[in-house]
């Protein structure tokens, strides 16, 4: 083989190594530009999943605060309600309290009223001796009346007639203007046992705050309609 036929198989050999470098580089090229593309989608795919936990997250913290916000208006409208209500049912009870007051002022009436608490006491006591204590403005109704209440108990409780001691102690005043923030009483009886272990009080004030306690789900119904749960 002559030199341009050597020449000309190099030549070939040259393009034949060149073309296969190429197409090498050229499949690199488009491997190297696929994974890069996958990569991009990969991580845009990532961060689109960031973003959207990330907005799920702050769209819950506002939930969740519409939410407190929420509970927390309504508690304190409840709340406003029952204070309400609290109002309502302590102006009741004050106005009921001042009418107590007028029970002693009918001497007659109040007169049978403190016999008929003496004997519920003594009925609750079951002593043959007791302790009577009530206003120093009753004492001379109360005596007035302790024989009778006596005798009306023996024969209910079917027992000898009991020993009523009136007590030196007296119960505290009617509520007055000069004593606006002491103790008070608008009148009735304590009833207690001789050791003083046992006491029954009988007090209208006593009787009323009984009253006010038991009949206050029906009291509150009666003023402000069907209760906040």
């Amino acid at each position: 083989m002559n030199d341009s036929g050597v020449s000309k198989q190099i030549d070939q050999m040259v393009r034949f190594i060149r073309q296969e470098a190429e197409e090498k580089a050229n499949e690199i090229s488009v491997s190297a530009e696929e994974e890069f593309n996958i990569e991009k989608i990969q991580l845009v795919e990532a961060e689109k999943k960031k973003i959207k936990q990330e907005y799920e997250r702050k769209d819950k913290q506002v939930e969740v605060r519409k939410k407190i916000g929420y509970s927390m208006q309504l508690n304190a409208s409840r709340l406003r309600v029952l204070q309400a209500q609290d109002d309502l049912v302590n102006d009741m009870k004050d106005a009921a309290s001042k009418e107590l007051l007028k029970i002693s002022g009918d001497q007659d009436s109040y007169s049978h009223l403190l016999k008929n608490l003496v004997v519920q006491g003594l009925l609750r006591l079951k002593e043959p001796s007791v302790l009577l204590r009530c206003r120093k403005e009753d004492i001379a109704l109360v005596e007035s009346i302790l024989q009778q209440a006596k005798d009306e108990y023996a024969e209910k409780a079917k027992v000898h007639t009991p020993e009523i001691i009136v007590d030196g102690v007296n119960l505290p005043p009617a509520p007055s203007s000069e004593n606006e923030h002491g103790p008070f009483c608008s009148g009735g009886v304590v009833l207690a046992s001789r050791d003083g272990k046992i006491v029954y009080e009988n007090t209208l004030d006593a009787r009323l705050e009984v009253v006010f306690r038991k009949k206050l789900p029906e009291i509150r119904k009666s003023l402000c309609g069907k209760s906040i749960a």
